[in-house]
Formats: structure tokens, C-alpha cells, sequence
């Protein structure tokens, strides 16, 4: 049998405060193959940073190659669930531009949000929110292709599609093969209930990157006034940001060994990104504590 060979990286948002430098030096240094790319020193406009400007795009990409490291995706803040038209069309110009910044840094994909419902008993607003969801996800697709850029458009299991019965409602309405998703696998367990195997069969046929984290149940507290102010800016560029009280990978309830059985058994070949939301979370363990035991703990999931 062939050697696993996984595809492991890490989310930005574990390492709020480092340059794109230290970015790319920790993530060889910790045995990283990619990054994922969702803030850099707490900017999550990726489209402001001076890093991927005209002048200096081509120099932050050839600094990563360097280090053998890839940029596999941008975390965008990107959502279509603006009532307004003209909100949902700024928010498809900001995804086209994405779409062309992932493509000169050579990552594979964006990530969009849905990202919140209206109430249940609002039927025709629910209804509605998902056809524009879905229009705004196969207008970037379309954008993609016809730029020729290569790039995926990845909603994730975020917000209200946390719930995957939610998310395939939007799906089986894309259009468009650039269009999967970015399964968080934590997110409709830990926030819907769902049991992992339902989950899977539901979404697998989309599923084109994944998301890892941990958390256990029972441990809350009070917030201190710096955890309520990061919480209330993690709302702010994400809607439908929920919180959980996050352990080190490995030492919570997920079910990580099943998850990652069920996508190696059907032969997943996207990457496996630890997204330790140490900006959204600043109890959390600093970066230097939290992502160098990811890939052996990973790795070490099959033979468990």
C-alpha cells in the first residue's frame, strides 16, 4: 500500500501578529506544505496589504517558494446574504479580485461565506437568500473560468451553513463545477449536532478543502475585555461567527481519527488545514505552542 502523503496546512488566523516573513519561515520550520492565507498582523483585507501590491506581489510569492511552502488559499470575508443587490455586488467585485490575486500567487482556491439566514418562520426571505447565495457563487465560478484563472470558489460550513442540510440546499442550486466547498469539520458537529458520517455522505461530492480544530464542552467563563473585543471583531468580518471553547488538536471530543478515515478511505486529496482561531480567541495558546504538533498528531490519526 502507498504511504499516506497528506497535504497539511495552517490557517493564518493562528498566527495574528506575524509578518509574512515569519509566516512562511514557521510554517517550513513546523513541516507545513501550505498556508492559507486569512490575515496578515490582524488585516483580514488581503487586498490592502503590501505584500500584494503590483510591486510587491511577485517578491511575497517567490519568499515562500523559497521555503518550499505553498499558498494553497485565500480566506476571503466574501458573503451573499446582503438583502441589498448593490451590497451583494460589492461583494462579488471584492470575490472577483480575490479570484485574481489567488491566481498570480498560485493557490488553488478562495473561500466565500453564506453566511446568515433569516428567521425560520420567514420562509420566502430564507428562500430567497439561497438563490442569491448560489447566483453569487456561480458568478464567481464564471468569473474564474473566463479569465482562465484555475482558482476554486469554496463556501464553507460557516454561520447558518453550519448545518449541511442548509448548504446543500444552496449547492444543489450552483451552476458551475469552480464552485465546492470548505469543509469545517467541526462546525456541523459541534454546532448542529450533525453526526460525521451524515455530514460527509451529504456534502463529500463538494468537498474540496478541509478545516481541523478541537473543542471539548463544559469550560465556559466569562470573557475578559480583550476576549469580548476579538469576538466582536471576528463578528464584524464574519456574520455568522460562533464560538466554542477550543482545546490543542487532539486534546478535545472531536472525532478526528473517523473524520479523517472517511476522507481517506474515499481517497481526499485537498489539503488539511488547522485553523487554531487564535485571533478571534486570544486565550488561546500562541502559534509557537499550537502548530508545530498538527501534523504528527495528524498524521499519527491513522495507525490510532
Amino acid at each position: 500500500m502507498r504511504p499516506w502523503s497528506p497535504r497539511i496546512s495552517f490557517s493564518t488566523l493562528a498566527c495574528p501578529d506575524w509578518s509574512w516573513g515569519d509566516i512562511a519561515r514557521r510554517a517550513a520550520e513546523y513541516g507545513y506544505a501550505g498556508v492559507e492565507v486569512r490575515l496578515i498582523e490582524r488585516e483580514t483585507d488581503l487586498l490592502a496589504r503590501p505584500e500584494f501590491s503590483d510591486q510587491n506581489l511577485s517578491t511575497s510569492r517567490t519568499l515562500f517558494e523559497s521555503h518550499g511552502v505553498q499558498i494553497c488559499g485565500l480566506a476571503s470575508s466574501v458573503r451573499f446574504d446582503h438583502a441589498d443587490q448593490s451590497a451583494r455586488d460589492a461583494d462579488l467585485a471584492i470575490g472577483k479580485r480575490y479570484l485574481e490575486l489567488a491566481h498570480r500567487l498560485g493557490a488553488g482556491f478562495i473561500r466565500v461565506f453564506g453566511d446568515v439566514l433569516p428567521a425560520v418562520e420567514h420562509a420566502a426571505a430564507r428562500q430567497a437568500v439561497i438563490q442569491h447565495i448560489a447566483r453569487g457563487l456561480d458568478a464567481l465560478g464564471e468569473h474564474s473560468e473566463h479569465r482562465g484563472l484555475g482558482v476554486d470558489v469554496l463556501i464553507e460550513t460557516h454561520g447558518d451553513f453550519s448545518d449541511s442540510h442548509r448548504l446543500l440546499e444552496v449547492l444543489t442550486k450552483v451552476q458551475h463545477p469552480r464552485v465546492g466547498i470548505v469543509w469545517d469539520t467541526h462546525h456541523p458537529w459541534r454546532f448542529c449536532n450533525e453526526p460525521l458520517d451524515g455530514t460527509y455522505a451529504r456534502l463529500k461530492p463538494w468537498i474540496r478543502h478541509t478545516h481541523w480544530k478541537d473543542s471539548s464542552t463544559g469550560h465556559q467563563k466569562e470573557k475578559t475585555a480583550a476576549e469580548r473585543e476579538a469576538a466582536a471583531r471576528a463578528l464584524s468580518v464574519n456574520r455568522g461567527h460562533r464560538e466554542a471553547d477550543y482545546e490543542l488538536f487532539g486534546a478535545g471530543e472531536f472525532p478526528a481519527a473517523m473524520t479523517l478515515k472517511l476522507l481517506v478511505d474515499d481517497g481526499y486529496t485537498g489539503w488539511f488545514s488547522l485553523e487554531w482561531e487564535k485571533a478571534w480567541h486570544p486565550n488561546l495558546a500562541d502559534p509557537e505552542v499550537a502548530l508545530p504538533p498538527f501534523p504528527g498528531v495528524l498524521r499519527g490519526l491513522l495507525s490510532s
